[in-house]
């Protein structure tokens, strides 16, 4: 088995919207380790770790829009859950999750 080939991101079918209790953000700076700062819907900032699922397999750069899940005893920390690709942010502003100047102003 080799590896699948992806000829343009927007052809990758797997898309997570957000559900009650978790947020979208946007990747301000990577901290170091596996701290990333990020600035949520909510004009909270946020320090947050990746998930262990997403750990090793997405990398995770600055001004990416992520989905966030903040800890109920920390609300200032959070979770990444998830890592939006363009074609994935285009589908969040037209179903209205996100507004287009959140997503390049922030």
């Amino acid at each position: 088995m080799g590896k699948r080939k992806v000829l343009s991101e927007s052809h990758l079918s797997e898309f997570v919207k957000p559900q009650e209790g978790e947020l979208l953000g946007k990747v301000i700076k990577l901290a170091g380790g596996e701290n990333i700062i990020v600035k949520c819907v909510d004009d909270r900032i946020r320090v947050c770790r990746i998930s262990g699922k997403l750990r090793r397999k997405t990398w995770i750069r600055e001004n990416d829009i992520v989905l966030v899940r903040p800890w109920d005893f920390k609300p200032e920390r959070a979770d990444i859950i998830w890592r939006y690709i363009q074609g994935h942010i285009d589908r969040l502003e037209q179903e209205g999750y996100i507004s287009k100047t959140w997503s390049q102003y922030i």
